[in-house]
């Protein structure tokens, strides 16, 4: 049955996952590589900013708790965030930046693909409406999964490592429980496993340009993080992220 529980918890996973990577994007700006490079990962941090604003806003709407998108973002604890493990994984390097958004990218459009047929009219328009920014996030972290991989020995090295330490976390980018059926059930969402192909099938084309093997289809993943089991890695974000707004309570500049 649906309920707007569920419904809250489904819009949060959207909102809370733009919301974290849009966290490790900030963190890169002024460490780009290139100047160019360090404006278009602020860009595209400061667009999944904005999506994660529209998803929690409306989040905050069905709960109907007087919790807005601020609420939502400083005043929760890690065990209350639903977003997907990869994207809370730390910039460790260029390579895991780059890798890390190409993963997210491709499941990210195919997600958004689906959400513009909800039944429900709110998520079709803001899956329509992000779904034109992520399109161009999509091209970019490709053609750069493909010249850095082709490229020098150095460059190929430190995205194969990337691609195989985060392959671990894409499993959970097709692992359905009751919030995503029921949501599908009902019209508003999409079947995660449903994905899965065609995920593959362009994660191999541009692994193919890039000359970079793709990691076990078999290998063990990670999962929990639509379900509030996170790793460490958030707690030591979310610290860093909510303590102004926690020391400075309704402050307004």
């Amino acid at each position: 049955m649906l309920t707007p529980s569920i419904q809250f918890a489904y819009l949060t996973r959207f909102g809370d996952t733009a919301l974290i990577l849009s966290q490790r994007l900030a963190e890169m700006c002024g460490k780009g590589p290139a100047l160019e490079e360090d404006m278009a990962l602020a860009n595209t941090a400061l667009d999944l900013l904005g999506q994660a604003r529209l998803w929690l806003t409306y989040a905050g709407e069905i709960e109907a708790a007087g919790r807005d998108e601020d609420a939502l973002a400083y005043l929760r604890g890690d065990r209350e965030f639903h977003n997907l493990l990869l994207v809370e994984q730390p910039s460790s390097s260029y390579a895991h930046v780059l890798m890390r958004q190409f993963y997210f990218d491709v499941w990210h459009n195919l997600a958004l693909a689906r959400l513009e047929s909800s039944t429900d009219p709110r998520i079709a328009e803001i899956a329509a409406k992000s779904r034109k920014e992520t399109a161009y996030h999509l091209r970019r972290s490709s053609d750069l999964i493909v010249r850095l991989g082709d490229g020098t020995a150095e460059s190929r090295a430190r995205m194969a490592s990337a691609a195989d330490s985060l392959w671990p976390y894409t499993g959970e980018f097709f692992t359905a429980d009751f919030v995503d059926s029921t949501m599908a059930e009902a019209g508003m969402a999409f079947d995660p496993h449903a994905l899965r192909d065609d995920w593959l099938r362009f994660v191999r084309q541009v692994f193919e340009a890039a000359t970079l093997h793709m990691p076990p289809l078999d290998a063990w993943m990670h999962k929990g993080g639509k379900q509030g089991l996170h790793t460490e890695h958030l707690s030591y974000l979310l610290a860093e992220m909510q303590v102004l707004h926690r020391e400075h309570p309704g402050a307004a500049w």
